[in-house]
């Protein structure tokens, strides 16, 4: 079954608590999904990730909650909430998460 889209114009919302973190797992939800690009929620339980991979775009991370390492390239990060990072466009990056983390991942398809 599908998630219902979220209205976002309808009033505003706390990102924390749009999307909720499983255990032993990687939860996404995609708040917009436009040609020009895409805002997705993601929560991940400790421990979990994603493997190194690239994407044809530009992503923006910004960390909700929790910690992570992030891994550009060959260049490691350490992020918290608060911070924001730039995933560029066909550069290798993967993500662990040290504790349960969510992040908001904004990709610019230009």
């Amino acid at each position: 079954m599908s998630e219902k889209q979220l209205d976002l114009s309808s009033a505003p919302h706390e990102l924390a608590a749009l999307i909720t973190v499983q255990p032993g797992a990687v939860v996404s939800r995609t708040l917009v999904n436009k040609p020009a690009g895409t805002v997705t929620l993601f929560a991940f339980d400790a421990g979990e990730g994603l493997s190194e991979h690239t994407a044809p775009y530009d992503a923006l991370v910004h960390v909700i909650e929790g910690e992570a390492d992030v891994r550009i390239a060959t260049s490691a990060h350490a992020v918290a909430a608060g911070h924001m990072l730039l995933l560029p466009a066909n550069v290798p990056h993967a993500l662990h998460a040290r504790v349960p983390f969510k992040m908001l991942l904004t990709m610019i398809r230009v």
